[in-house]
């Protein structure tokens, strides 16, 4: 039992960056990862505020949201977090159903 203890210590460590350039690109990659998450939660949050207003058929909010989800699909696109026509085929979906209200 001991035995496997140490090894499991033993390959902790392994996983841990020797260089010094492995350390800075994993705490680059930290950095990156909670800002690629805070823009991915900013953007689910805008759409489900959208997609609230559409479920409850008022169409002057959503109209008025709608130019703010443009801007936050097209800077998660410009910030590689989601795919140009990923972005597109949202923003056409929701226009259909914003305009169908």
């Amino acid at each position: 039992m001991i035995g496997s203890e140490l090894l499991a210590l033993t390959f902790e460590f392994t996983l841990m960056p020797i260089t010094k350039s492995a350390t800075k690109a994993l705490r680059q990659s930290k950095k990156r990862r909670q800002r690629n998450l805070k823009r991915g939660r900013l953007l689910k949050v805008e759409l489900k505020e959208l997609k609230k207003l559409i479920a409850a058929k008022d169409k002057r909010g959503a109209q008025a949201l709608l130019p703010k989800i443009y801007q936050v699909l097209d800077k998660a696109v410009k910030n590689n977090l989601i795919k140009k026509n990923t972005a597109g085929r949202l923003k056409s979906r929701l226009t259909k159903s914003v305009n169908k209200i």
